[in-house]
């Protein structure tokens, strides 16, 4: 089932003079993690905004959890949990009563207007997730005696309150400690697991993006690439060992025989496609270096925007993608 389907999304602003998106197309599957990124000015922001109906599009097609962005809006924000970029908390209530606004529009509380009177759900809900992020003793502070990082956490708890079919996250961990983020990750994960949650991630914190089912970079208002993350490494990056020897030369030979490339550049370098065990396994020569460099997402990301090239695109459908461990 696709929970996020996009078709040829076009967004143009007044007086400018390009769209902004310009003929987006994907889908997401239920369950699965997706990560939508792009440098500065491509277009994310723009494209979650029309996502999560805070902005209207020019053109094309957009459903969430099977209903149209256009004439279907209520219900669609009935089933999805936004994080946003910016805050977006209302300064005169305390943090728990941001939380119970939030979950009484969802008709989670009923007319009971004070915490200890919240249904339990509510309650027990509200205090675990707390206690996850790291604010469980700061929930009836008032907003303004609180952190930037401790208001970007009430805003994880208020997006997951309800546990939405759809959770987009804009940028979630901006202003949490490592701690804060590795608990975060640690929960969604657990949210996706038990509850089958979808999940559109865009961040500029690359690495978390590694585990995802699908990653979808945006340039120029267009998509550039949409495939699983090995798929856009081995596209655009290469696998290589690192190795070295008392006997260089023999080494070298050695790998000439083998019919394996390589060059040198401090170290010997060979690229491989398939098996560096095997590489190794079928050398005689004694190393005195041996590394592995497998290149992470954000090597790929970081190479491709220094390329600025487009790559050609991989079918967005992936519902039946892996699930993170």
């Amino acid at each position: 089932m696709k929970m996020i389907e996009v078709n040829n999304l076009v967004k143009m602003y007044k007086r400018a003079r390009k769209p902004a998106v310009d003929g987006v197309s994907f889908s997401v599957g239920k369950g699965d993690f997706f990560a939508f990124l792009g440098p500065n000015g491509a277009g994310k922001t723009t494209t979650i905004s029309i996502l999560t109906t805070t902005l209207s599009k020019t053109s094309g097609n957009v459903k969430i959890a099977g209903f149209d962005v256009d004439k279907e809006a209520r219900l669609l924000r009935e089933k999805i949990g936004i994080i946003f970029q910016n805050p977006s908390l209302d300064p005169q209530l305390s943090a728990e009563e941001n939380i119970r606004f939030h979950a009484c529009l969802y008709g989670m509380c009923g007319y009971r207007p004070a915490f200890r009177m919240m249904p339990a759900a509510y309650r027990n809900k509200v205090t675990a997730l707390a206690e996850i992020v790291g604010i469980k003793d700061a929930l009836f502070k008032p907003i303004k005696k609180l952190s930037g990082g401790m208001k970007r956490k009430l805003e994880i708890i208020r997006s997951l309150i309800h546990t939405p079919d759809v959770l987009f996250l804009d940028e979630p961990t901006q202003g949490l400690d490592a701690v804060s983020r590795r608990s975060l990750w640690e929960y969604i994960s657990d949210v996706r697991n038990q509850y089958g949650t979808t999940v559109f991630l865009t961040t500029h914190y690359i690495d978390e993006a590694e585990n995802v089912d699908t990653v979808c970079v945006i340039n120029n208002g267009k998509i550039a690439v949409c495939c699983p993350p090995d798929e856009m490494k081995k596209s655009l990056l290469r696998q290589e060992l690192i190795l070295d020897a008392e006997d260089r030369a023999a080494l070298t030979s050695e790998l000439s025989a083998l019919g394996l490339p390589f060059t040198i550049n401090g170290r010997v370098i060979v690229p491989y496609q398939t098996s560096a065990q095997d590489i190794i396994a079928r050398l005689q020569t004694k190393l005195t270096v041996l590394k592995i460099h497998e290149p992470s997402l954000e090597d790929a990301y970081v190479d491709f925007l220094n390329k600025n090239a487009g790559i050609e695109m991989v079918p967005a459908d992936h519902s039946n993608a892996r699930r993170m461990r």
